[in-house]
């Protein structure tokens, strides 16, 4: 098994993407086997948990987080299946695509109304480090992606009302800051950016989303920028590292044209500190957090384009695909450091090219 640096991250770019024909792009090539891998070992539930579908696939000496497999797990590898083209009714994966949408809805229809969570696992690896309602903001986030295109009106259905529950749950438990930090991980600005951009990603589908839950985590999302102090939960929300509240910064505050000339200010300041390894090292070595990092700052640079966008893409893939393991895995080396949320989030950022799959069908048009 590759290790990956443990001081700082350098992502000197080697000229590994001259070659982009079919079957030669290695980044492409990466995402194939990364798939390949979370699809093997898939619950027969249609489930993920921290390492694989079951028990037997946890890496050796490596402590088992919970029993079975989880939602937040699997959502962010169902999430890599659709980025890369497998939809619920179209390619190779298409029906690990549905059995995972399948597990996650079976989850949120049975949680109660009132409560943010949307399952009753609890303790496991993802939630002790991104906060303990991950599972709700990645859930959310994949239901706003399929809504729509689940291939079947019934399906849709389906997906759309378990999406509204999730939305109707975010908006109801915001903190007054404006933020989802809620105390008990180790990083949960990650999880304030994801609940953020999963209602961001709801509207966009027609869901409707209460405007002012949407301007307070903006409010604070630039009060945070200006005294570059986070708030909401004791000890910190982002463990004391740079990088985790500067790529939410980044995310929140890029959305449209217009948010980018307004933040023009914060985001020059966070893209500013891409060229400092210290800084993009994160907390030293690459864990879980760094990777959702990284995955927001793709999807950020990736809207306004130009030179900062390709050189950090460039860059960041080459170091992924040569980070990769034998079996087509990633590994984090603190925190998180699960297989299938490491290997989804990295799948995830190699194909942060690729425009989500928010377009509505036939079916969501007609309500």
């Amino acid at each position: 098994m590759k290790f990956m640096a443990v001081c700082a991250l350098s992502i000197a770019a080697s000229g590994l993407w001259a070659d982009t024909r079919p079957g030669n792009d290695p980044a492409g090539v990466a995402v194939d086997k990364a798939l390949r891998w979370l699809v093997q070992v898939q619950g027969s539930n249609g489930g993920w948990g921290q390492d694989g579908g079951e028990t037997s696939y946890v890496r050796s000496g490596e402590r088992l987080e919970s029993n079975g497999n989880d939602v937040a797990n699997t959502a962010v590898a169902a999430q890599a299946l659709l980025k890369a083209g497998h939809t619920p009714t179209q390619g190779q994966h298409s029906g690990a695509l549905r059995r995972a949408v399948d597990f996650i809805l079976r989850h949120v229809e049975s949680s109660p109304e009132q409560g943010l969570g949307v399952t009753s696992v609890t303790g496991t690896q993802i939630q002790r480090k991104l906060g303990p309602y991950i599972d709700t903001f990645l859930t959310s986030r994949l239901l706003a992606e399929v809504d729509g295109n689940m291939g079947d009106a019934r399906s849709n259905q389906r997906v759309r009302a378990a999406l509204e529950k999730c939305v109707a749950k975010i908006e109801r438990h915001q903190q007054g800051d404006g933020s989802w930090n809620i105390a008990g991980g180790w990083a949960p600005i990650l999880g304030t950016s994801m609940a953020s951009r999963s209602l961001n990603d709801a509207r966009a589908k027609g869901v409707p989303v209460k405007p002012e839950v949407m301007a307070r985590v903006d409010d604070y999302t630039k009060k945070s920028a200006r005294t570059g102090r986070l708030s909401g939960v004791a000890g910190g929300a982002s463990a004391g590292v740079p990088l985790y509240e500067a790529a939410q910064t980044l995310e929140q505050l890029s959305r449209t044209s217009a948010d980018r000339a307004a933040n023009s200010e914060e985001i020059k300041s966070v893209t500013g500190q891409l060229s400092s390894a210290r800084f993009v090292s994160g907390f030293g070595s690459l864990g879980g957090e760094e990777f959702f990092s990284y995955l927001n700052i793709s999807d950020s640079l990736r809207r306004s384009g130009g030179p900062e966008w390709t050189k950090w893409n460039s860059q960041i893939k080459t170091q992924l695909v040569n980070l990769q393991n034998d079996n087509g895995t990633w590994a984090g080396h603190h925190c998180i450091t699960g297989r299938v949320a490491i290997t989804s989030a990295a799948a995830l950022i190699l194909l942060a090219e690729r425009e989500p799959l928010l377009a509505p069908t036939s079916f969501q048009r007609k309500g």
